[in-house]
């Protein structure tokens, strides 16, 4: 007798049939996820016949991986400012495998001014210092990054390869403020960049300013993603003990494989939770940022992070939902598209729904968490996780009121000293 094989159906196989005590919608929701899955797993280049949120086209500065290895960035677009836009091609002479990794530089930049000013009701400071420009920790989600383009540079890989650095930063602070004029309140440092980045090891500009602020009994606010931050605990201890300096640590995931590809070169979440329990243990007040919350990407782990500040000893907690400003909208997708394609939509939707219908609504008083249901729920969580573990009973206030200005050169010191 002789067997033939039959020819192997073109179309997919059906999915297999529910068992009987399933009902019809279960079944109906069985074969959705079916066909999501099998959507999922279709060439990138079909999802736009699939989804009213079409993805953007690869562009063509998509950088290879072994350039970019251990950056946060998938790609080098040009500027928004600049008149033309850059397009990789092999020209014959050079393959573009033969290209340079891309390497951290950092040049000198020379401002008049060291303290920036800002009116947004969003935050709770009026005054920041940045010592640095662009960022080596990497992070896909900065909203820093659209400020390269004033450089002329780009917002992706060169935000955080392309660094700058303010060696003047402590002697125009100190300059600041010893005017007759100036009106201490607390400053916040490293808010458009990391003070305490890697390249803070070699230039050692953060601990300058803070030597300068202790000097003149200034209040300050740290925020960094860093563990070097520690290795200024015998400035940070004696302020800390005047009610002169507190220190959030923004933790986004505590997976460690996810901040690899979120955060690059950022500390681990187990090291930021250890700084965090170093500094409570100093004495130096602490708080827990948990910056960005990425919808169905990170927003799951909420309670976690705040459970886990806790036991290492922050008392404060807040949280902001992920912004996409300009460049880093782009900048996301690519990230999303490469590392999350199948939540790729359903991570756009949510944005949407926060923004009123758009991907980010830059509107006072909303844009740091979103408005409608999404938003809501989360914020109610976040409520209901700190009122358990007892944060934000009591908030740090910093003090003002040991400010001084030292005695500058030439100056004549009082006759009967200070306070008389």
């Amino acid at each position: 007798m002789h067997r033939t094989t039959p020819d192997r159906p073109s179309s997919p196989p059906a999915p297999p049939a529910a068992p009987r005590h399933l009902g019809r919608l279960a079944q109906q929701r069985r074969d959705a996820r079916a066909l999501e899955r099998a959507e999922a797993a279709r060439d990138r280049t079909g999802l736009s016949d699939i989804d009213a949120v079409p993805p953007p086209p690869m562009p063509d500065w998509m950088v290879e991986e072994n350039r970019r290895r251990g950056r946060g960035a998938l790609s080098n677009p040009a500027g928004r400012f600049e008149p033309h836009s850059r397009e990789r091609f092999d020209d014959g002479w050079q393959g573009l495998d033969d290209l340079p990794p891309f390497r951290t530089s950092v040049t000198v930049e020379k401002p008049r001014t060291i303290i920036n000013r800002n009116e947004s009701p969003d935050v709770g400071f009026d005054r920041s210092i940045n010592p640095y420009r662009g960022c080596e920790h990497g992070c896909v989600y900065c909203f820093a990054r659209p400020t390269h383009a004033y450089q002329g540079l780009s917002a992706g890989l060169d935000f955080e390869t392309k660094l700058f650095a303010k060696p003047d930063a402590p002697e125009l602070l100190a300059k600041e403020l010893a005017k007759a004029g100036y009106e201490p309140r607390t400053i916040a440092l490293g808010i458009n960049t990391d003070g305490y980045q890697p390249i803070e090891r070699e230039w050692r500009l953060t601990r300058r300013i803070l030597e300068v602020l202790r000097d003149f009994g200034h209040p300050v606010g740290i925020v960094t993603k860093s563990a070097l931050v520690v290795r200024d605990l015998d400035i940070l201890g004696p302020m800390a003990e005047k009610g002169l300096v507190k220190v959030a640590l923004s933790i986004t995931t505590l997976d460690a494989k996810l901040a690899r590809i979120m955060e690059p070169r950022a500390a681990t979440p187990l090291r930021r939770l250890d700084t965090l329990r170093r500094l409570s243990e100093a004495g130096v007040p602490t708080a827990v940022l948990v910056a960005p919350v990425i919808p169905a990407v990170t927003d799951a782990e909420l309670e976690r992070i705040l459970d886990a500040a806790v036991a290492a000893g922050a008392s404060e907690a807040g949280y902001v939902m992920l912004r996409v400003p300009l460049e880093i909208r782009d900048l996301f997708r690519e990230w999303l598209l490469t590392h999350f394609p199948d939540r790729y939509r359903h991570v756009l939707s949510l944005l949407k729904e926060l923004h009123g219908g758009r991907e980010y609504d830059s509107t006072f008083g909303q844009r740091m968490t979103g408005t409608g249901p999404y938003a809501w729920t989360l914020a109610r969580r976040f409520e209901i996780a700190s009122e358990r573990l007892g944060l934000n009973r009591r908030h740090t206030r910093l003090t003002t009121r040991h400010f001084t200005r030292p005695p500058q050169k030439g100056e004549q010191l009082s006759l009967f000293g200070e306070g008389a």
